[in-house]
């Protein structure tokens, strides 16, 4: 096992993030610390579970947790209402008490659906999170934000519970194909856009292949301040939306065909060319994210039309009656918050696209 880096969050209640290797065949003893011997459900997808399901509980029935385990289709596409309710039921059937835990165990759909499901069964017991991709590993586990997404849009009926523990094995991402690896770079490069030049650095010279654990770490630390000034996202906490109104929409017009990470890198690439075109930066930096965004195989525009875009965007939880909130890069290292008029808002995509 390599070193294990630990980052505490000081969220209601407070927990314990730990990034290293080999995590998952020692979960179980890990969460001993934090959790008393009780049924543990499981929650998986179809990708993941022939890696890692017999690891991860074979682990925690050896601490002495009565384990269980549902699978569900993995995919975006399972993201809804029906993976949700079939989840609970099996909950109700497993009869897990509000003593007992849900762990999942998967990237960011998994951990948005176990989440969830943790939220609403008995109106909320706990939820350990086991990230296994780099996208859930540096932000979708972090922060407690869980949700399904509607036909109107991307993650519009969710709760916010913030997890008992998270463990981050890195082993895992040996296991991840480029373009899932490449998914979980584009959060990790919007991190950088927003708080460090020098993290972002580190995207562009490809550190992030050869040492994803300090990357990883460095991300966790930013978004665990983030959440701890900002816990249900009323203010700060919605800088981490970077790249993500325009980067939601092309996922809605893609039918979620176009995963989260590549939507964001193309979101991210957009506002960013947007913002450079009508003077909200402080000189030019829009070049200097594509270029790292395409280095990292992830995509720097969309087919989609500005009007597409639009239209979709408005269904955007970000959306305030007529207006929505952008988050606008200055700098490499720093962004704001701009509130402006929905009727702004196609002039303002269609200036990212044709930069």
């Amino acid at each position: 096992m390599s070193s294990i880096q630990t980052i505490e969050v000081h969220t209601t209640p407070a927990y314990e993030v730990s990034i290293g290797g080999g995590l998952l065949s020692d979960c179980g003893q890990h969460l001993r610390k934090v959790l008393a011997p009780c049924r543990a459900a499981v929650i998986t997808d179809s990708t993941v579970a022939p890696l890692y399901l017999k690891t991860v509980t074979d682990s925690l029935t050896a601490a002495g947790f009565a384990v269980c385990f549902h699978i569900f289709p993995a995919g975006e596409g399972s993201k809804n209402f029906t993976t949700l309710a079939a989840i609970l039921e099996f909950l109700a059937e497993q009869h897990l008490t509000r003593t007992d835990c849900v762990i999942a165990l998967g990237g960011g759909v998994t951990g948005d659906m176990a989440g969830f499901a943790a939220a609403c069964y008995l109106r909320g017991i706990r939820c350990v999170q086991l990230p296994t991709t780099l996208l859930s590993a540096v932000d979708s586990s972090v922060g407690g934000k869980t949700a399904i997404d509607l036909a109107a849009g991307k993650n519009l009926a969710g709760a916010f519970l913030q997890p008992t523990a998270v463990l981050c094995d890195t082993d895992c991402l040996r296991s991840l194909p480029a373009d899932v690896f490449a998914d979980g770079a584009a959060e990790a490069i919007k991190t950088g856009v927003l708080d460090d030049e020098s993290l972002f650095a580190l995207f562009e010279d490809g550190t992030l292949t050869t040492a994803p654990d300090e990357v990883i770490a460095r991300c966790v630390r930013y978004k665990a301040g983030v959440v701890e000034r900002d816990e249900k996202e009323q203010g700060e906490r919605k800088l981490l939306n970077l790249g993500h109104t325009v980067g939601h929409a092309i996922e809605k017009c893609s039918g979620y065909a176009i995963p989260h990470g590549h939507a964001v890198a193309a979101g991210l690439a957009i506002i960013a060319r947007s913002a450079e075109a009508l003077g909200w930066t402080e000189g030019p930096i829009a070049a200097r994210i594509a270029a790292c965004l395409a280095k990292n195989g992830l995509p720097t525009g969309t087919e989609f039309s500005a009007e597409a875009l639009a239209e979709a965007a408005l269904a955007d939880k970000k959306r305030a009656g007529d207006t929505i909130t952008l988050v606008i890069p200055q700098k490499i290292g720093a962004c704001q918050l701009k509130k402006v008029p929905v009727a702004e808002l196609l002039p303002i995509i269609r200036a990212g696209l044709e930069g």
